[in-house]
């Protein structure tokens, strides 16, 4: 059973802080964190558009903190997802040599039909669309635990 999962995307700052709020509202029993494949907004609190989608929907971010994922989470975390292939390359890339901690995109855990990746709504300005999939696949994920 994973009892700590993190969850990546590039920056920390939507996609994967959100995930870490919802998931953890649904299972906090579960240790959860989040972290960023680039180093963009280390120290940053998530983007306030998607806070305030979030905290509509319930779910509080504010806490949270930007960081860069790095190659000693493959250690402290039971699973890790990533919100796209790109991030789950540069995660991939950083992982030590015998570590077997298993690497998934989030999407994997998703029943909406087409789901492949997490779109950045930094980007497409889509949060609500955005909160829908991570929702989704975070009941996905609740289910395998």
């Amino acid at each position: 059973m994973a009892e700590r999962i993190l969850f990546v995307c590039l920056g920390n700052i939507c996609r994967s802080p959100a995930a870490e709020g919802v998931f953890r509202d649904l299972c906090p029993q579960v240790v959860t964190d989040s972290a960023g494949t680039a180093g963009y907004h280390i120290g940053a609190a998530p983007y306030g558009p998607i806070q305030a989608a979030a905290s509509q929907r319930g779910y509080d971010l504010s806490d949270l903190r930007a960081r860069q994922f790095i190659a000693e989470d493959f250690a402290r975390f039971d699973l890790i997802l990533a919100m796209d292939a790109d991030n789950l390359r540069d995660i991939e890339a950083q992982r030590p040599s015998s570590n077997t901690t298993p690497v998934r995109l989030f999407t994997d855990y998703a029943s909406l039909p087409g789901a492949d990746h997490v779109p950045d709504p930094y980007y497409t300005r889509d949060f609500e669309g955005c909160l829908d999939l991570i929702e989704d696949a975070a009941a996905g994920l609740a289910k395998t635990l």
